[in-house]
């Protein structure tokens, strides 16, 4: 997949390629997400065209002044990915400021969508754009004019409710991450690299790999989780530690991502890690001492051993 960062206005050296073109900021890259970026790629291949995704960096709403999404289900990087694995050929990624919320929806298609060479345009039911979102999927079909085709994606129901990103945001916030995963088609994943900290579990017989995020992941409800940790290639189970530690911490602080693996002895300082949430254990607690603490983290591991055996995860 080749990404192509830009800023408006485009360049006027841009050269068009042919290509049906799926538009949405598309955080999560949800099961949602991907009915419409599958619609653009299968049009593609069907006119010999590229088939292309057009996203927007930062979140517009966190550009717009909304409170909650300087963190992102999936960071761009991590969202690239998954375009990548889903055999998108382009990824147009548009900075999103001010200047360019102030554009129109007519000058969107005429400045941004035209010259890249689109044939065709996917979007969701839900998809606004343009200048105050005045611009809808309904908009790109009375613009049209020939010009290219549009295709509208209507919502993706699951268990009863609609799929949105926001849905997956709360879930999230509530600690569920067996019903995120649903919504996402995979489990929720965070990216980071291993890093030094205050090497307390070593002294208490469980040794941690403290994870520091390498993208602004949104981290949900502090507590315990089962979790799939891959380093080097290699996957490995084990219970992380979502929280502030209020067991030795006296302040509150940021939190941190601490991940005993199970039967694993390697250094691993400085290595790039990724983490799956698979589960959720308990909230995160204070307890009266250190024997107490190391009596729910015996707990803890064996809770999740037996969900690993049970094959729920």
């Amino acid at each position: 997949m080749k990404t192509i960062s830009l800023t408006y206005p485009l360049p006027k050296d841009l050269l068009p390629v042919p290509c049906a073109v799926a538009l949405g900021y598309f955080d999560g890259v949800h099961i949602g997400h991907r009915r419409v970026i599958q619609k653009a790629i299968d049009t593609a291949k069907a006119n010999g065209w590229k088939s292309a995704v057009m996203t927007f960096d930062p979140h517009p709403r966190e550009v717009l002044g909304q409170t909650g999404y300087s963190q992102y289900l999936t960071p761009l990087p991590e969202k690239l990915e998954q375009l990548e694995k889903m055999g998108v050929d382009l990824a147009y990624v548009i900075r999103f400021d001010i200047s360019f919320a102030a554009v129109y929806p007519e000058d969107f298609i005429e400045e941004c969508l035209l010259p890249l060479g689109c044939r065709h345009v996917v979007v969701g039911f839900d998809y606004t754009f343009g200048h105050r979102g005045m611009g809808t999927a309904q908009t790109l079909q009375e613009l049209a004019r020939g010009r290219y085709g549009v295709d509208i994606v209507g919502p993706v129901n699951r268990l009863g409710e609609k799929v949105s990103s926001t849905v997956i945001r709360e879930y999230l916030h509530h600690g569920d991450v067996e019903q995120t995963r649903h919504l996402l088609g995979r489990p929720y994943k965070i990216s980071g690299e291993v890093v030094h900290g205050d090497k307390r579990g070593r002294t208490i017989g469980f040794p941690t790999a403290n994870v520091r995020v390498s993208s602004p992941y949104l981290i949900g409800k502090n507590g315990v989780y089962g979790v799939r940790f891959t380093v080097g290639g290699q996957v490995y189970q084990g219970v992380m530690n979502v929280g502030i530690k209020p067991t030795f911490e006296l302040e509150k602080k940021e939190k941190s991502l601490e991940v005993h693996i199970f039967d694993f002895k390697r250094e691993i300082y400085g290595e790039k890690v990724e983490v799956e949430f698979l589960f959720f254990i308990r909230d995160e607690q204070k307890f009266s001492g250190v024997e107490a603490l190391i009596a729910q983290i015996q707990q803890d591991v064996q809770v999740a051993k037996e969900k690993f055996a049970e094959g729920n995860a």
